[in-house]
């Protein structure tokens, strides 16, 4: 057969090749972004309870509706903010499934669409697959600020959207409310769609409030809120989300949701809108993730890898330009190999794979993991 590929330069994703290589060799997989622990019994249970009680068929297309009124609830609850649950509210399957869909649903042909790099690796391809144009806006390590005066001037009318992620995978950062405010004047009076990838927004360290896109009302009026029950409660293998936007763009949503996967795991659904009743579930999930990351930056404090210290979600991004001049996929494998620990390179997340010689460690992990890893690396 003869035909061209609609993503002529996408191979496997760097997760897949390091958690390959980490298996190979048997090496602690810091590489891929999930935690090594298991869910609360609690939910598990709740999930046993929904299919002895029936709920084993297709849930509804938005998602089951005591899910989207918890859901709704959480939004007042926190941000004191409203998202109807009948009309602005879709359950999907994980956040990565809401975010293609939003993509599919308002991106054509020629469109241009400015991301955010490093930026997480299915933004990119989506577009692309769409006949969208990426326009990347560079966050300089080792501090990832944006740089608004550049996003301004890369800002035309072909601008149809703009793509955030707070906090931000990989670099660990937190946009602040003057980001944020930057963000609603660009944006004001404009066409532009803003996609909040937000799915580590419960992630989030050192007394910082996450600033969501629905706490600025003309942002929240042209944007998609992207979340995560996976990396909110352990369970990424569940590939549970949701997303929420004003009824008029969730209208759009839905005429391409319902033919891609229609509705998501009905049990689970129903699991987790009973376990949303108690805020604690993942108010508590902050201090939790900071104890981690302080444990793990504590044990490598005398390691020759430089640091700057996460702002949330559960990764740790180390340079290590004083170890080697090696790139950082060479490193990054060769530490896998020989010495046992799988990392992510930063590379990979930029444009056109620019090396600021930095890893991402995922410390989603028991302690005796982080123990682990933390005599490997102070041993490089």
């Amino acid at each position: 057969m003869s035909y061209k590929s609609k993503l002529p330069h996408v191979g496997d994703s760097i997760f897949s090749v390091m958690s390959a290589l980490s298996n190979k060799h048997n090496a602690i997989n810091l590489a891929q972004g999930f935690p090594n622990f298991k869910s609360d019994q609690k939910l598990i249970d709740l999930v046993c309870k929904a299919m002895n009680s029936g709920y084993n068929q297709y849930a509804t297309m938005p998602g089951n509706s005591e899910l989207r009124q918890a859901i709704s609830k959480k939004f007042e609850h926190l941000y004191n903010v409203t998202y109807h649950p009948e009309t602005e509210i879709t359950v999907t399957a994980g956040a990565t499934q809401a975010i293609f869909t939003i993509i599919s649903t308002f991106i054509k042909q020629d469109d241009e669409v400015i991301i955010f790099k490093p930026a997480y690796d299915c933004y990119e391809p989506s577009v692309e697959l769409f006949g969208g144009v990426v326009k990347s806006i560079p966050l300089h390590a080792p501090n990832y600020r944006v740089d608004w005066e550049l996003v301004k001037n890369t800002i035309t009318h072909k601008t149809k959207m703009i793509i955030i992620n707070t906090p931000h995978n990989p670099s660990g950062t937190v946009l602040s409310e003057q980001d944020m405010l930057q963000l609603h004047r660009l944006t004001e009076n404009t066409d532009i769609i803003v996609l909040s990838d937000e799915v580590y927004e419960h992630i989030i360290f050192d007394g910082l409030k996450h600033q969501s896109a629905c706490l600025f009302p003309d942002l929240k009026s042209r944007s998609f809120i992207v979340a995560s029950f996976g990396k909110t409660f352990h369970n990424t293998g569940w590939k549970m989300g949701y997303c929420c936007a004003p009824k008029d763009l969730m209208d759009e949503f839905k005429k391409v949701h319902q033919f891609n996967v229609f509705a998501v795991n009905h049990p689970m659904q129903k699991a987790l809108a009973d376990y949303l009743q108690e805020p604690s579930h993942y108010l508590e999930l902050s201090e939790f993730y900071q104890e981690k990351r302080d444990y793990f930056l504590k044990l490598i404090h005398d390691s020759r890898f430089q640091c700057n210290t996460s702002q949330g979600t559960y990764f740790q991004v180390l340079g290590f330009s004083g170890i080697t001049n090696g790139s950082d996929v060479e490193f990054s494998k060769r530490l896998t190999i020989e010495n046992g620990l799988a990392s992510i390179p930063m590379s990979v997340f930029n444009e056109q794979g620019k090396d600021d010689k930095m890893l991402r460690f995922c410390f989603a992990k028991t302690n005796e993991i982080l123990e682990q890893a933390a005599e490997i690396l102070n041993k490089i």
